[in-house]
């Protein structure tokens, strides 16, 4: 008896050092700059970068990540590093940090030097 106890209990081990694994796998570093103005902070227009391809898609973040400092004061063309997970119509958002365009890998580079010229270009004539 106390042997299949021990498999059993072995067995689970592994069952669930499995799962903690997979979990962790399921997590991505991205690296994103928001594309568009964001209108509803839970759902960010961005152009993602994932294993170094550049993608058109959406961060959707967590009541958590809604309640940060970071992401209420979002605007275009800030550049970010985001820890999250695949979902069908996006990034679930797990962490962010704000990042300077320098930062970005080479597939986002243009885009954001892109963006901050036409927001310069956009912004500067309504200082006069």
């Amino acid at each position: 008896m106390k042997g299949s106890f021990r498999i059993a209990v072995l067995f689970f081990g592994v069952l669930m050092g499995a799962s903690v694994t997979m979990h962790a796998e399921d997590e991505l570093l991205i690296f994103a700059v928001v594309s568009e103005v964001p209108k509803d902070k839970s759902r960010v227009a961005v152009k993602a970068s994932v294993n170094d391809v550049a993608t058109e898609t959406k961060l959707i973040a967590s009541d958590a990540i809604l309640n940060n400092l970071i992401w209420q004061k979002l605007e275009i063309c800030h550049a970010m590093r985001v820890e999250g997970t695949k979902a069908p119509d996006g990034y679930r958002v797990v962490t962010v940090r704000i990042i300077d365009a320098s930062m970005l890998p080479m597939s986002l580079q243009s885009f954001a030097g892109d963006c901050l010229i036409k927001k310069a270009i956009e912004v500067a004539p309504l200082l006069d």
